[in-house]
């Protein structure tokens, strides 16, 4: 996959897609991105993320796990808005 190394397998069916022809893909949920998008796009690298260990609630953890994939990632964007907010 374009020599990227990913850290969790994928669950997208690679090879079902590479049978699909471009002409047959159903792109009506997708908008068409025009030339002034690209003229103002800019590439934004991920911020490194350091690991650590916290401990937390086993309910308000909890809560976060029942939301599903992304908890940590929520997490980090409530602790980074409090942040934002207190940095004054």
């Amino acid at each position: 996959m374009n020599g990227i190394h990913m850290k969790k397998k994928s669950q997208t069916d690679w090879k079902h897609l590479d049978t699909i022809e471009d002409d047959k893909i159903d792109f009506s949920d997708i908008p068409r991105l025009g030339s002034d998008f690209w003229k103002k796009a800019t590439l934004r690298m991920p911020e490194k993320k350091d690991s650590v260990t916290i401990r937390l609630d086993h309910d308000v953890l909890s809560w976060f796990k029942k939301m599903g994939k992304g908890y940590q990632t929520r997490i980090n964007a409530i602790l980074r808005s409090y942040r934002e907010v207190h940095s004054h």
